[in-house]
């Protein structure tokens, strides 16, 4: 219960400065891929983990890895997690803050992944699709992940929609079992 606590008071506290930065989408977009980042990677949630190596250390890390292509306020931001040793908890409360986005302005979140990047007029159709079958608008994140194959995987809350053809194959090998 205290890691959600705090997961949520982090979370919104992100929401807060991104919200006064008046570039919301922009910030939240770079945070969330600093958490795919970390979530895709031990050794660097380890490193920017560990307490013998020294915070301003651990800032060039981060300086290096996004510097040049994120906002001085999500460096910040990255910074500020990292310092106060939340960076076991960056993919969570990144995720929490753009869901209570996404619910303030009455939207869910659906995280796609994909094998591939999606382009402006696919990302479109998809989320009209997905707010056509939940019923609300939709902010999507797209994860690019190669298990995927191919199609798309989202989940939406507590829905999951399997397009892939990882999926399809799976479930041809167990009608030919």
């Amino acid at each position: 219960m205290e890691t959600t606590n705090h997961i949520d008071g982090y979370a919104r506290a992100l929401l807060d400065v991104v919200g006064a930065e008046g570039d919301a989408d922009r910030l939240s977009d770079e945070l969330f891929r600093v958490a795919q980042a970390f979530g895709e990677s031990e050794e660097l949630k380890g490193a920017l983990g560990d307490p013998l190596i020294p915070f301003e250390r651990k800032q060039s890390i981060i300086g290096d890895l996004i510097g040049e292509r994120a906002s001085s306020v999500t460096v910040a931001l990255v910074n500020m997690l990292i310092g106060v040793n939340r960076v076991k908890d960056f993919e969570a409360i990144t995720r929490r803050m753009m869901g209570l986005a996404a619910e303030a302005e009455g939207h869910v979140v659906a995280e796609v992944r994909s094998a591939i990047e999606l382009d402006d007029a696919t990302r479109d159709r998809l989320a009209a699709k997905l707010a056509q079958v939940t019923g609300k608008a939709v902010t999507l994140n797209v994860v690019i992940d190669p298990s995927v194959v191919g199609g798309l995987v989202a989940q939406v809350e507590d829905t999951l929609f399997d397009g892939s053809v990882r999926s399809r194959l799976l479930e041809l090998r167990e009608a030919w079992a």
